[in-house]
């Protein structure tokens, strides 16, 4: 069972349910795995405190050019829709930041003049919170792609894995397609604030565009506010979960600890987003 939880934008507290919902899972004997595919900015570890056992590279395969056997007939030039190959000349130029790795260059090339090799982007590291498994990426500063690692962070399924809680990136750009295509459902956690609300409306769009289960989360929830349950009712979404909008939250999320554990009414409404869940996912 994959669980993805995303936003339309950072801040709404897309953390906070996917680390608080991995930790009542594992504190209740589901054998569950965190995977923060935020790469650029991972921070589950803040609120999860992980041990780490295993720490690996990750990259994409670049092409290489043998300049002896090229001939600059252009055509990897041709292919190549992200510009990672230009001609000057006679010569043909690699910008590897540009690279996606899809290997198309060398399969292409008549004169099998390109060859590949690695070029790490990041890491990814591995490890247990208590219960939970813990998995995240790290990409390097000055990357521009992180789809790559976001995908080598989903392959590391850990042993016995019945759930997989997905804290995707913010916003609706590649990298969270990359994080959320496969999910079995997508949890939209959003802020009752007209910008919330307005990036809210993009994220239901892309899910509905993959034809992704779904359903809404209202973080900081003042519930003299309607704005929020207006724009569930007219863009047809189940609402299904809200924090309130709290201060002792406030403070167990500046001290990064679990609002789950600390607040009693938090552990009823995670086990109730726990239920809806399962009624939605399971046949």
């Amino acid at each position: 069972m994959k669980i993805a939880v995303a936003s339309g934008k950072g801040g709404t507290g897309k953390t906070t349910v996917a680390a608080n919902l991995s930790y009542f899972l594992g504190q209740r004997g589901v054998q569950v795995s965190y995977f923060d595919c935020d790469v650029e900015e991972p921070n589950g570890h803040l609120f999860l405190q992980p041990q780490f056992s295993k720490h690996a590279s990750a990259g994409i395969p670049v092409p290489v050019i043998d300049e002896a056997k090229c001939t600059s007939c252009g055509e990897c030039v041709r292919f190549c829709e992200f510009k990672a190959l230009v001609r000057l000349g006679e010569t043909v130029m690699v910008f590897p930041e540009l690279c996606h790795g899809c290997g198309g260059c060398m399969l292409l090339c008549p004169e099998k003049a390109i060859t590949e090799q690695f070029r790490e982007i990041g890491t990814v590291e591995s490890g247990s919170a208590g219960a939970v498994g813990f998995i995240h990426g790290r990409l390097r500063v000055g990357e521009a792609m992180s789809p790559p690692l976001i995908r080598e962070v989903l392959k590391t399924a850990l042993p016995q894995e019945t759930v997989a809680v997905i804290d995707a990136p913010p916003g609706t750009t590649c990298p969270v397609i990359a994080a959320i295509r496969n999910a079995d459902f997508v949890l939209l956690v959003t802020e009752p604030t007209p910008f919330g609300l307005n990036d809210l409306g993009l994220a239901l769009d892309m899910v509905r565009e993959l034809n992704l289960p779904h359903g809404v989360v209202i973080n900081r929830d003042d519930r003299d506010t309607t704005a929020a349950d207006r724009f569930c009712t007219d863009r047809k979404v189940d609402l299904i979960g809200r924090i309130p909008d709290d201060r002792r939250i406030a403070e167990l999320y500046s001290r990064g600890e679990m609002i789950v554990s600390s607040v009693p009414e938090m552990e009823k409404l995670f086990s109730e987003l726990w239920q809806t869940l399962l009624r939605k996912i399971v046949p």
